[in-house]
């Protein structure tokens, strides 16, 4: 697929999550959050759903989470455009509650076409829902800073996924913030080892348990891996 069907093909996905009324969130929305970046991105971050500035705007992660996930990305020397970033669901649920297991599978099937385009190397969760779609029963605190192969039925078909606590959490708890600093420091790690087993064929054998990314060569994480 060439980066002009894949942009095309992406927005294609982008008007259908616009229009959407599969569930009760259309309901209650201002506008409904598709996702956005680099079509030809290797990395894609995966939150839970809308926000109050979010459902205004119709772009994901802009508010305060949003702020401290640029961050984040610039301490690893990454910007916001060359990474894609969508939720779980499309449409903010109302206060901000969690999303309810009916809506995300209803919303599921965009993010997975979504995936399908992109093909990551790597998915970066934000939160414990987004994390249950790719790690089933994983626990975001025994989880973060983790990385695991991805099942293809996500429709990455040769993905691994990092763990990472969500920004609104860090913003709530100083420790959360702190461990959110160093659980991006692993992201280019991360990426060069999904890199790795892709080129190898892809995660096979290697079991669901946490990649060692400690016992990766010295010189994996000097510089910030480019995304395309």
């Amino acid at each position: 697929m060439t980066p002009a069907e894949r942009r095309a093909a992406l927005d294609a996905i982008a008007a259908e999550v616009r229009a959407c009324t599969r569930c009760r969130l259309h309901a209650g929305r201002t506008q409904a959050v598709p996702g956005e970046g680099h079509p030809d991105t290797e990395a894609v971050f995966v939150g839970e759903g809308p926000g109050m500035h979010e459902d205004r705007q119709g772009r994901p992660f802009v508010g305060r989470a949003g702020d401290l996930l640029v961050r984040l990305l610039a301490t690893i020397g990454w910007r916001r455009e060359e990474v894609f970033i969508t939720n779980i669901v499309k449409c903010r649920p109302p206060d901000n509650r969690d999303p309810e297991p009916d809506e995300i599978a209803a919303c599921y099937p965009y993010l997975r076409r979504q995936l399908e385009v992109l093909d990551p190397a790597l998915i970066v969760t934000l939160g414990r829902h987004s994390l249950g779609r790719f790690i089933p029963g994983a626990r975001i605190g025994q989880t973060h800073g983790t990385l695991h192969p991805v099942d293809p039925a996500t429709g990455a078909r040769s993905a691994m996924v990092y763990a990472m606590y969500h920004p609104a959490a860090a913003l709530r708890a100083p420790d959360v913030e702190r461990q959110s600093y160093d659980d991006a420091a692993g992201i280019p790690t991360a990426l060069l080892e999904a890199r790795r087993r892709r080129n190898a064929g892809g995660p096979t054998t290697e079991s669901l348990a946490a990649a060692p990314l400690d016992s990766l060569p010295a010189d994996s994480a000097l510089d910030a891996p480019t995304l395309f």
